[in-house]
């Protein structure tokens, strides 16, 4: 498990782009204050998911407006049509944890883990 962050580093309804890993995830704070974590780069095009618009459980990408389910990473429409890849969060004593998923990221067309 990762320390990623603090609570109050994630402010409610938004997301929060982390580089520490490879790729990088965003981490998401719901306005009922749940957390999430899913690769940060949205899997039809490069973008960063941390920069999208918070609606419930789901993300918007900023792009091309497809959206990811937090819970499960699966898509809503095209043009995605490969789910993002969620990882496991934890909230302890105010701090952020992330143990990251062992599945392969489904990254868009040219981009590669640790460019």
């Amino acid at each position: 498990m990762l320390h990623i962050c603090s609570v109050e580093d994630v402010p409610q309804g938004e997301g929060l782009r982390i580089t520490q890993v490879s790729p990088p995830i965003a981490v998401f704070r719901t306005d009922d204050d749940a957390f999430f974590a899913v690769d940060d780069t949205c899997t039809h095009q490069d973008a960063s998911l941390a920069d999208g618009w918070l609606e419930d459980c789901w993300v918007e990408c900023p792009l091309h407006a497809s959206k990811f389910d937090l819970r499960t990473g699966q898509v809503d429409e095209p043009p995605a049509k490969r789910p993002v890849r969620t990882h496991e969060v934890v909230v302890t004593d105010g701090e952020v944890w992330v143990t990251l998923s062992t599945e392969a990221p489904n990254l868009p067309p040219g981009v590669e883990v640790g460019a």
